[in-house]
């Protein structure tokens, strides 16, 4: 559906304003604020209850990194850093649940949800996309 197209559109766009906000000097929540004013922007709900993270030794390290946020707060970014951005977003409410198999992640309205993801390093210049072919 055009709905369905548009949400898919935006999530991709929105992994990649926070990738562009994502430099050396640059905060986790520059990263939020360039992805939520995008999405809500768009008419769309940004996932609050899952958030990006670091990579290193284990898989979910931190820092956090919300996809929401106001500029120039949370965790300063440094060369070096590994993160995983990924914005979750929701056709309606920005609410989930999730079932009792405590894996499976729901839209609480029942609405559509997508879900891009891209792992990069902060290094002195822009930052560098991981997860790229």
């Amino acid at each position: 559906s055009p709905e369905a197209q548009h949400l898919i559109d935006v999530t991709r766009e929105a992994v990649w304003r926070g990738i562009r906000a994502s430099r050396a000097g640059s905060k986790t929540g520059d990263i939020g604020h360039a992805i939520q004013t995008y999405v809500e922007g768009e008419g769309l709900a940004i996932v609050r209850e899952y958030v990006g993270h670091g990579i290193g030794r284990e898989m979910h390290e931190e820092p956090a990194v919300p996809n929401y946020g106001k500029p120039d707060t949370g965790t300063p970014l440094r060369p070096g850093m590994v993160i995983a951005i990924e914005p979750m977003v929701n056709l309606g409410d920005w609410r989930t649940k999730r079932d009792d198999d405590e894996w499976t992640v729901r839209t609480i309205d029942g609405a559509l949800s997508a879900h891009f993801e891209h792992t990069l390093a902060i290094t002195d210049g822009e930052a560098e996309v991981l997860t790229l072919p």
